[in-house]
């Protein structure tokens, strides 16, 4: 039941008077992630994001979209701890984004796999509970559970080369859900994905979410059918220097699924979409 009700609380309803007081709870939590007037600048002066706000609550899926070099990697890169801001301020549930991800509870998928070649499925993905310190046999058997998650549970002896390139990035994914993190960045995990195998993983990274809804994605993506068919929120980004030039909600419940591409409500979601990135 509280799951339901925070799913319903995060995809929005007309009016806070049309909430339970249970939801109206829900969406008054202190936001997860919270950006402020956040400016990248590099050595050579280049400006990378400039003028970045933005309050992301416990359960939300936000897609940022934006056209190539426009800051997308380098906002998430300081999300997760691993940059810092020239200017402004970032504050991760509550405090430093780095400490937030030292503690577990940021987890980065690339647009890479990044999996140890030498190693097999279960030892890649048991890699990040290894360098915490966790037993063999709790890592073993929440590798198991990732794995399952993700569809590859009679794949953990196999080496990555053994793997098609939409298996490995399952693979990526059950490393980043190992440890269980309350932030989930995925910097354009399908792009190099063809279009059959990237449904395939929307669909699955839906039914994790499903999971745990508390479960907060971040999710860079330049196909606005993607960003459309996966989130709650779309943040539309500029050119370099990369702003946040318009926020869309996307009000469709979850559970979503293959109908939903066809509907009207999709093709005008993913048309606004479109618009604001031509603006």
């Amino acid at each position: 039941m509280a799951g339901t009700v925070l799913r319903e609380a995060l995809v929005g309803r007309a009016s806070s008077g049309d909430r339970s007081p249970q939801e109206n709870a829900a969406s008054q939590e202190a936001p997860l992630v919270v950006l402020r007037d956040v400016v990248k600048t590099y050595a050579n002066g280049t400006v990378a994001v400039s003028d970045v706000n933005l309050s992301i609550r416990e359960g939300d899926f936000l897609s940022f979209v934006g056209p190539s070099g426009c800051g997308k990697s380098t906002l998430f890169r300081i999300i997760a701890g691993l940059g810092r801001q020239s200017e402004g301020t970032v504050d991760v549930f509550g405090g430093d984004p780095e400490r937030s991800r030292k503690q577990g509870g940021v987890s980065y998928v690339f647009q890479d796999a990044t999996l140890m070649p030498w190693a097999n499925v279960l030892d890649n993905v048991t890699l990040p509970l290894k360098l915490a310190g966790e037993s063999r046999r709790d890592r073993i058997a929440r590798a198991e559970e990732a794995l399952a998650l993700v569809g590859l549970a009679d794949y953990r002896k196999a080496l990555p080369r053994q793997l098609s390139g939409g298996m490995r990035m399952r693979v990526s994914i059950a490393r980043s859900l190992i440890s269980k993190p309350r932030l989930l960045l995925m910097d354009e995990p399908f792009g190099a994905l063809d279009e059959m195998t990237r449904q395939t993983l929307q669909d699955e990274l839906l039914k994790i979410r499903e999971r745990d809804p508390r479960l907060t994605v971040l999710f860079v993506t330049h196909n606005v059918f993607e960003a459309v068919y996966l989130s709650s929120r779309v943040a539309v980004m500029s050119v370099r220097p990369g702003r946040i030039t318009e926020e869309i909600a996307i009000d469709v419940p979850y559970p979503r699924g293959e109908d939903f591409r066809t509907t009207p409500v999709f093709s005008e979601l993913v048309r606004r979409v479109g618009r604001g990135l031509a603006h």
